[in-house]
């Protein structure tokens, strides 16, 4: 096994831009996207991103029963096997984390099947992030959860543990000549930022080119959310989502880069589409930390310069930090529930009547043998307002969904409730009724747990056809947010004397998602002017109340923090402890915040008069 000598992988001939086509945003996304970029997006590259915390203790468990599985199948039987000679033909280059926590044998399918069509085409794999084997030695080590502060888990109930790795892995893969590269756990962008490390012979030093490339990869990596997926103003595209275009990042070695999509396809790419891509879960856009570079994303600016083509500019960077984020998950009990309807008057204090007696039965009998309560339950009835707190309107619905939900230690624990919330069926309140068939099953509470490791304790192996060579990350510099200097937050609007209320909506576009038990909440004014009406009426202390009865500590001044954004008129809100405990770890309906912006775009913001009047 070679040493990497750590320089710069040599630059591709004269590029000064490249095209880059995101394909992929999730394991289990339609296939759609790889015929269409390849027809229709004239690219050097292809990437997917295919990984999330919970798709690698997915992985774990089917590499446990199986060595020779634990990555992203689809990607072999769903996107190689049918459009290997095409990628050959246009020699289009493809970088996807879809090894997960098997790279190795995601490498040799591909490579089976590039030898079988006889290409000359060589396959990389990227590996070193998976730290599975050393969990007894970190758990002896007494890391620490980078956020709570809680103990490492006990070992015995990890799944997996997974370094994210950087983009400069990749590049050197490229410049050894790899044509597809095969990676495990990197972040996100890093499939984009490679490609553009390796075209443009991009250094470690230059900050704010790497900033740039990795706002690039975080804007195409969610696939069509940047085409109108998810959109605010989701009626401009619903007549064409179903031929939806995914997205094209033109990137030029200044590190500006125009987004866009395949020619004669459906959706739409704008500045309010791209804005809300940015800062799709994002945390501190100014303190956006990858391996590579801490991006600054908050002097962003974004402009329309033709249908459907949007130019980023002004990314920044700092020095990359010098450690690696590592991401844990483990199994903590067993989980269970359904959801079914109610139908006619009183539909929602019917449904919340069945759900409570369902529990109340459930622990009698677990009383009765001598078993553990329930660690956790939870009753939300869909319909009734259940996601809106002290913001609801009482609808009075006559159609409600009832999801019924609870945590035991152990499965038989699960087992007893949804045996008795389905064998109440006749003694229920009238108008239950239900589409799906068969009773649910207990599932592992899978839990998340990250933490700083030293970049020196993680040793990267770039495998280019069993030429494999090893490297290490520079060190880095430590980052402290609270040595940032802040932007100045917008003044007080000039209002009128007559003012009136206009819903959020009418004044802005926003988008949600999560990061562990974290809700993102971005919201971009649509004009420039509208900011300073914003700015006062969604401070942090507004945006705790309206998440009151999601927050664990609404009481707490920095449960909600609020991020400006002053190229972009935009702000970014962080929601501490609001998901239950997130993921597959939470029993909440919205797990991962996706509604979230949703909540708040009907939040009330006073304007002028004659302002509300134009709206």
């Amino acid at each position: 096994m070679k040493k990497n000598t750590g320089r710069t992988p040599m630059a591709a001939a004269g590029r000064q831009s490249i095209r880059i086509g995101g394909a992929g945003g999730f394991w289990g996304e339609a296939l759609h996207a790889t015929p269409q970029l390849l027809r229709g997006g004239d690219l050097d590259y292809l990437v997917f991103d295919y990984l999330a915390e919970i798709t690698m203790s997915i992985m774990a468990r089917a590499r446990a029963k199986d060595p020779a599985q634990g990555y992203a199948t689809d990607f072999v039987t769903g996107v190689i096997a049918p459009h290997l000679a095409d990628i050959a033909a246009r020699g289009v280059k493809v970088i996807s984390n879809a090894g997960g926590v098997n790279p190795a044998a995601c490498g040799e399918a591909v490579r089976a099947l590039v030898r079988d069509a006889g290409l000359d085409l060589k396959v990389a794999v990227v590996a070193g992030d998976d730290l599975l084997h050393q969990a007894d030695e970190l758990a002896k080590a007494r890391h620490l959860e980078m956020f709570s502060g809680g103990a490492f888990p006990n070992p015995k109930s990890v799944a997996s543990i997974n370094a994210y790795l950087g983009a400069f892995p990749i590049a050197d893969a490229l410049a050894r000549g790899a044509d597809i590269v095969i990676t495990g756990r990197v972040v996100d962008s890093a499939v984009t930022l490679g490609a553009c490390i390796h075209a443009f012979g991009w250094k470690r030093d230059d900050h704010d080119l790497l900033a740039a490339g990795t706002l690039a990869g975080h804007i195409i990596e969610c696939g069509p959310q940047a085409t109108g997926g998810n959109f605010t103003d989701w009626r401009d595209v619903a007549d064409d989502l179903d031929t939806i275009g995914y997205p094209i990042a033109q990137v030029n070695a200044d590190g500006t880069f125009v987004c866009s999509k395949p020619a004669d396809t459906g959706g739409k790419v704008s500045i309010g589409t791209v804005c809300e891509q940015m800062l799709y879960e994002i945390g501190d856009p100014q303190a956006y930390i990858v391996p590579d570079v801490v991006c600054d994303f908050s002097q962003v600016q974004v402009r329309e310069t033709a249908p459907d083509q949007v130019q980023v500019s002004g990314a920044r960077g700092l020095p990359a930090p010098d450690t690696y984020k590592v991401c844990t998950t483990y199994a903590d009990g067993f989980r269970g529930g359904l959801m079914m309807a109610f139908i006619g008057l009183d539909a929602a204090d019917k449904a919340r009547t069945y759900a409570q007696t369902s529990i109340a039965r459930a622990q009698r009998i677990l009383r009765q043998a001598n078993a553990a309560d329930f660690t956790e339950t939870s009753i939300e009835i869909i319909g009734d307002d259940a996601h809106y707190g002290n913001a609801s309107s009482n609808p009075a619905s006559r159609e409600v969904v009832m999801k019924l939900a609870a945590k035991h230690p152990d499965a038989r624990g699960i087992g007893v409730l949804l045996k008795e919330v389905t064998g109440l069926a006749l003694a229920t309140p009238p108008g239950l009724t239900s589409f799906a068939g068969g009773r649910p099953k207990p599932s592992p509470v899978i839990r998340l747990f990250s933490f700083l490791l030293p970049k020196s304790a993680v040793t990267i192996t770039v495998d280019v056809e069993g030429d494999t060579t090893t490297q290490q990350a520079e060190e880095g510099l430590a980052f402290t947010p609270s040595s940032l200097e802040r932007p100045t937050e917008p003044a007080a609007p000039d209002m009128e004397t007559a003012t009136k209320e206009v819903p959020l909506i009418s004044l802005a576009w926003a988008r949600s998602g999560d990061k562990g038990d974290k809700a993102n909440i971005g919201v971009i004014a649509r004009k420039a002017d509208y900011l300073p009406y914003i700015a006062q009426a969604l401070t942090a202390d507004a945006v705790a109340k309206r998440f009151a009865h999601f927050l664990e500590r609404p009481a707490d001044a920095t449960a909600v923090q609020r991020f400006f954004l002053p190229g972009s008129h935009a702000f970014n809100f962080l929601l501490h402890d609001a998901l239950g405990g997130g993921g597959v770890a939470s029993l909440r309906a919205d797990p991962q915040a996706k509604a979230y912006a949703q909540i708040l775009l009907d939040h009330p913001v006073a304007v002028p008069a004659t302002l509300a009047g134009q709206l």
